[in-house]
């Protein structure tokens, strides 16, 4: 059963692909603590759930997301140090629980995005966005830092861009989001959807456990040194080689079928 959520949907289809929507279009999806709290009580659901095998991120309205609500940011701070702490460490746990989610994470990037917006872009594994949609990290412009995105973004664009778009706060196009790499492509607004499936169908091509053990193989090998990760690699796929989807995937190769993952 779906759970009800007040500032996000989620829809499942019978393909088990998720749609994780962002819906404060009046505020332009901007992050606060409900929100943040919905989104993570959702990621964790998803995250458990073997029938989801593909979760796409998007927003309601003209917004993909405008960054940490105002109001939020001004209730916290009125709190205690160490409340501020937690609040803040709420989006972190959150980017966390996305950017390790055991499933394809896609970016249906609807609009423009600020700030932790630039962090959900950064926590997904493709993101196709809009001609005309405007990105900018603009904390410094309020006397903040973007701390909690920062290593999600920084793993993104890398050091040389996330200096270039973190030390202004300028805004910037789609086209550049696409160059530094936040964007993996760029669409007409009409044409975003036929774009997202288009990348559903190819995910849905790949075994689900496959796909959970890749991302955590990249995650280890962009950690580790080439020496440890020649030992943990060589174990991953003598592992793969005996796991049922791996011995089916095989057979189904040698044998000119169609493996049973695959969703035409």
């Amino acid at each position: 059963m779906t759970p009800t959520y007040k500032t996000i949907l989620l829809d499942i289809d019978a393909r088990g692909v998720a749609t994780l929507t962002l819906d404060r279009p009046d505020k332009h999806n901007a992050l606060n603590g409900e929100l943040i709290a919905e989104l993570h009580d959702a990621a964790e659901r998803l995250a458990a759930d073997r029938g989801v095998r593909i979760v796409v991120l998007t927003g309601s309205g003209k917004s993909f997301c405008a960054g940490g609500d105002f109001n939020w940011f001004a209730s916290n701070v009125e709190k205690t140090r160490a409340e501020r702490v937690e609040q803040s460490a709420t989006l972190a746990r959150l980017l966390r629980r996305l950017d390790t989610l055991p499933k394809p994470l896609i970016g249906r990037i609807n609009g423009s995005a600020y700030g932790g917006g630039v962090g959900m872009i950064s926590v997904c594994d493709y993101t196709i966005g809009t001609e005309g949609a405007r990105f900018g990290l603009t904390e410094v412009k309020l006397g903040l830092l973007p701390a909690n995105i920062s290593p999600y973004v920084v793993a993104r664009i890398g050091k040389v861009h996330s200096r270039e778009t973190m030390l202004s706060g300028a805004l910037f196009d789609a086209v550049r989001a696409e160059r530094i790499g936040l964007l993996t492509e760029v669409v007409a607004p009409d044409a975003l959807d036929a774009a997202v499936e288009r990348v559903v169908r190819d995910h849905l091509q790949a075994a689900p456990g496959a796909v959970a053990d890749t991302k955590a193989l990249i995650a280890y090998v962009a950690s580790h040194d080439l020496e440890t990760s020649m030992i943990y690699t060589a174990d991953r796929l003598a592992d793969a080689w005996e796991t049922p989807e791996g011995i089916e995937g095989i057979n189904s190769f040698l044998g000119k079928g169609v493996p049973s993952w695959r969703v035409k």
